[in-house]
């Protein structure tokens, strides 16, 4: 019997890492990871796919899917919408891929109240000092926005509690083989595997009364 995926949020600060991480599990273990495809209604930058970098729809279109309660989060940001649609996500976990949504905490909150066994992972360096020094050697920011990334990150720090794991990412590497591992684990409670064990206990039945 085939299990079903897991729903895995993963969150974290501006300079965290939780992007590479991400890129990282799809990467070395494609064949149990799915990225989330979100919705918007913002125009394709050059290169970006319909289907592959986001749902690209109108905004009566994107109106339409929240009146069906299709997504399982959204949120409105400089004029344009953005979203997670319930079927992609669904449709990959009943095909038994781990699927992942590289959220911040509000649309994480969202989707928690919908899907209640969804595993939240929170990314964060050692330090506030090192979140500093990452958004700085990125080199690419402004002073003004790495002060705007880390006035945010001290809002967001103030709801990380409801996670259900906290990844200090202090080696790169060691932290993407530890997301992996608490997610395998994941898998392998009990509680996500009532439907084999049910069917096991079925065959064993069978099997006693030498059917």
């Amino acid at each position: 019997m085939k299990q079903k995926g897991k729903l895995i949020i993963l969150s974290g600060f501006a300079g965290s890492g939780k992007g590479t991480i991400v890129q990282s599990l799809l990467k070395d273990h494609g064949d149990e990871y799915a990225l989330s495809v979100s919705a918007t209604t913002r125009s394709p930058r050059p290169g970006e796919k319909d289907g592959e970098h986001y749902f690209f729809l109108t905004k009566e279109q994107f109106e339409d899917m929240i009146q069906k309660d299709a997504f399982l989060e959204y949120a409105q940001y400089v004029n344009n919408y953005y979203g997670t649609p319930r079927h992609y996500v669904e449709e990959q976990l009943n095909s038994g891929k781990n699927v992942i949504l590289e959220i911040e905490i509000q649309g994480a909150l969202q989707v928690k109240k919908r899907f209640e066994d969804a595993l939240l992972l929170f990314v964060t360096p050692p330090s506030a000092k090192i979140l500093e020094e990452r958004l700085r050697g990125r080199g690419t920011e402004t002073e003004e926005v790495i002060l705007s990334r880390m006035k945010r990150a001290h809002e967001e720090a103030e709801g990380c509690e409801v996670y259900d794991y906290l990844i200090i990412n202090d080696d790169l590497d060691a932290c993407i083989d530890r997301v992996h591992q608490i997610i395998q684990c994941e898998n392998c409670k009990m509680k996500n595997n009532l439907a084999v064990i049910d069917q096991i206990k079925k065959d064993l039945t069978i099997f006693a009364k030498g059917e």
